[in-house]
């Protein structure tokens, strides 16, 4: 019998309704909900992809331990036995930082794990913590710490409202939005060029959508932030700079312009590549657009001076007087709750930085997690403190991360290894241990961290839409037991107990502030009794976020029951003005001029004005709208078709190296070296290539089959480990310095990796 069932993806950040049409249980067709209240219809290929994901042969079913360097199906007791006794013998032997921890992108679009990684990580009590943050946001998470009071206070543009949008190092075509929640952005960007708006694009590549443009701007990669200093600088010098409705609220915008006076467009325009005249003209448009937004992703954040780039974002946004106002750069308002929904409107402790260091560079801790670059030499570095066992929770670093060959022979030379993971990849090959979550459709699913950035206020829950198979035990639950085994609960923590422990707290913190504010908390937990695990906790958060009935208080307010009844989503409105009440800084303002911005500025970034260029070769990476980092690769669907791992290179460049269209490459950096197929094409500027992040699946002992046949290479191997941004400790991915070269096969043809 066939049922329909409706669905949030959360394959990125798009969050686009899914109508189900199932067959006993198995997908039989994907289309876009046409009623989903955020999405309309909207579906990108990887949301097709779903049914595909969830029949994957190669997927990870039931619990895997290592016996004798192979993977054994074993139970759950007995994984977990192992998984105790081993990381239990390690701890005791050289302390709780012998464990390390690495948390992978795709916990950010899973509820469960948003929920009950904190728990797990605070088990541990390691220093010792990882993500894939610090490959990605973290200069926006830093810099929007520094200047607005928490990680997520990032300001998203209003797309959907505004007349003139800059975007720089993003391409929404091909990945959706990012740190911008927003399906079918680029129709929506459509949208505002057919209402007479305008939309520039600066990237170092003529991405989709430079292509869809009004115009493009070819910036050289890694100087996105001397781009937007000469911006600040226009505005200032032109008496342009007026912040508007925020003033009062705004402090440092003195310093701002003392530390702007320098790059004026006649200096910058040799660094950028973009000319002076230009530059001029776009911060005049900038300012005199009815309204405007600036816009920065990944690759104003994997570069060099990545925090540097995403707090002139804002720092424009400012200036122009288009922070906090409909069409410009606002702050969205989830239903859930966040940091800046709770406490004290307006003022709250701000962000700190540098309490903790890394034991052997002594790189600081940003938001209780070190930088990723480090953690090989922390694992291959004797003494006090070394890392010798690693847990993983749905991430693969090995692809993932910089100098990911050395980083591979590092998770070799582990005593031990556990992953929460759906598949055998190139990271968790190393694991003793493998412990497979459910399948997506039997979670429930909401967007908890997403719609932290969403371009409209909206809330959508998605129930299980299949039970349980014999065998399978919900993530929340794995990771639970695991906190419970670390905790010092044994192999058989009560997974329940711990789950009404975490939602006590909870509760306590709930009545302490708040729509709940008061009441006993006793009263509350029974209310909430008839729920478990996450979505017990989400209906807390629903029931007292900004929203909520706050248990009786707001009779009209939303709870998960709400979100239940209507499976399209429930609407909450376009973003609102949210200056001062959002603010969490210690002063109550928008810190314009944090000091460790002003430093960097100084001790940085106005030297690098005059170094001189010296004219190599220097790598970017590049999205592709079917893939999601590394972890879609083993779908047939999304790898179809002529082979997307080239590398990118001029016409000019290609006839000076004596490159050829379709010949391989052999593509050299400090950290190694890859040989890749050439695809010759002027979408990329001269001086620039580009090779795609997420590939290189030919390693032993992976087992993805579909993936393998698509290898590719690792654009990581090209990475040092020593390139970061010193602020944020983000890995520099984009801008690295290369040689390209024919590739010359000892015997036969060389393999064109991606084929």
């Amino acid at each position: 019998m066939r049922t329909v069932a409706y669905r949030t993806c959360h394959l990125c950040e798009a969050t686009c309704g899914l109508e189900l049409h199932l067959d006993g249980g198995a997908i039989a067709l994907v289309r876009g909900d046409r009623d989903d209240v955020f999405s309309r219809g909207y579906l990108c290929p990887k949301g097709s992809a779903l049914k595909h994901l969830e029949a994957d042969p190669d997927r990870v079913r039931r619990p895997l331990v290592k016996r004798d360097g192979v993977f054994t199906e074993v139970g759950w007791d007995d994984a977990f036995a192992e998984v105790d006794r081993r990381l239990g013998e390690i701890r005791a032997r050289h302390g709780n930082d012998a464990l390390a921890v690495y948390l992978g992108n795709p916990s950010a679009h899973n509820l469960g794990a948003l929920v009950y990684n904190r728990v797990l990580l605070q088990a541990a009590h390691t220093a010792n913590v990882y993500s894939a943050s610090t490959v990605d946001q973290m200069p926006k998470q830093v810099s929007a710490g520094l200047m607005f009071g928490t990680a997520l206070s990032v300001p998203v543009p209003d797309v959907d409202r505004t007349h003139h949008l800059l975007v720089l190092g993003a391409n929404p075509f091909e990945s959706n939005g990012s740190l911008l929640t927003a399906p079918d952005l680029p129709g929506r960007l459509r949208a505002l060029r057919a209402r007479g708006g305008k939309l520039v694009v600066v990237d170092p590549r003529r991405t989709r959508t430079a292509q869809e443009a009004d115009e493009h701007l070819a910036i050289r990669p890694g100087t996105d932030a001397f781009f937007l200093m000469a911006l600040v600088e226009v505005l200032f010098a032109d008496g342009l700079a007026d912040p508007g409705a925020v003033a009062p609220h705004v402090a440092g915008l003195d310093e701002v312009r003392r530390l702007a006076a320098d790059f004026t467009p006649e200096r910058v325009a040799p660094v950028c590549g973009i000319d002076a005249a230009t530059i001029r003209r776009t911060a005049r448009e900038l300012a005199a657009a009815p309204s405007a937004a600036v816009y920065g992703r990944i690759g104003t954040c994997t570069q060099e001076f990545g925090t540097l780039a995403s707090w002139l974002v804002d720092v424009v946004n400012v200036c122009t007087g288009n922070l906090d106002r409909p069409g410009g750069a606002m702050f969205a308002r989830p239903a859930a709750g966040s940091a800046n929904t709770a406490g004290t409107p307006g003022k709250g402790r701000g962000v700190r930085f540098g309490a903790r260091r890394s034991r052997v560079r002594g790189l600081p801790a940003r938001f209780g997690e070190l930088p990723v670059v480090c953690l090989a030499e922390e694992i291959e570095t004797p003494g006090e403190g070394q890392v010798r066992a690693l847990l993983t929770v749905a991430g693969n670093p090995v692809v993932s991360t910089p100098d990911s060959r050395r980083l591979d022979r590092a998770l070799a030379s582990l005593d031990f290894m556990v992953s929460v993971d759906i598949y055998v990849n190139e990271t968790t090959r190393h694991a003793d241990v493998i412990l497979p979550p459910e399948r997506e459709l039997a979670r429930g699913h909401y967007d908890l961290a997403l719609y932290n950035l969403a371009v409209r206020n909206v809330a959508n829950y998605s129930p299980p839409v299949v039970g349980l198979e014999p065998g399978e035990l919900p993530e929340w639950q794995i990771l639970l037991r695991l906190a419970g085994s670390l905790s010092g609960q044994g192999p058989h923590a009560d997974v329940d107990a711990l789950d009404d422990f975490v939602v006590a707290g909870l509760v306590q913190r709930a009545v302490a502030r708040g729509p709940a504010e008061g009441r006993d908390p006793e009263e509350i937990t029974k209310e909430l009794a008839s729920r478990r695990g996450p979505e017990r906790v989400l209906d807390l958060m629903l029931r007292t976020g900004p929203y909520g009935d706050g248990y009786g208080t707001n009779p009209d307010g939303i709870s998960l029951a709400t979100l239940e009844a209507n499976p399209h989503g429930v609407d909450l409105g376009p973003l609102q003005p949210r200056v001062p009440e959002v603010l969490r800084t210690a002063s109550g303002m928008i810190e314009l001029a944090p000091p460790e911005i002003v430093e960097d500025v100084r001790q940085r970034l106005r030297p690098a004005l005059d170094r001189p260029a010296d004219g190599a070769l220097v790598l970017v990476g590049r999205r592709d709208l079917r893939s999601n980092n590394s972890w879609m690769h083993n779908l047939p669907v999304l790898v179809k078709g002529r082979p997307r791992c080239t590398l990118q290179v001029h016409p000019h460049d290609a006839a000076r190296l004596g490159v050829a269209d379709g010949a391989p490459v052999r593509v050299r950096s400090e950290a190694g070296e890859v040989v890749v197929g050439a695809e010759v094409t002027d979408t990329v500027m001269p001086g620039v290539v580009s090779l795609p992040h997420g590939w290189g699946h030919d390693l032993d002992g992976v087992r993805l089959a579909v993936a393998r046949a698509h290898a590719g290479v690792n654009s990581n191997v090209l990475a040092p480990a020593d390139m970061f941004d010193p602020l944020s400790g983000n890995a520099v991915l984009n801008g690295i310095p290369v040689t390209v070269e024919p590739a010359v096969p000892a015997a036969g043809p060389a393999p064109v990796a991606g084929g």
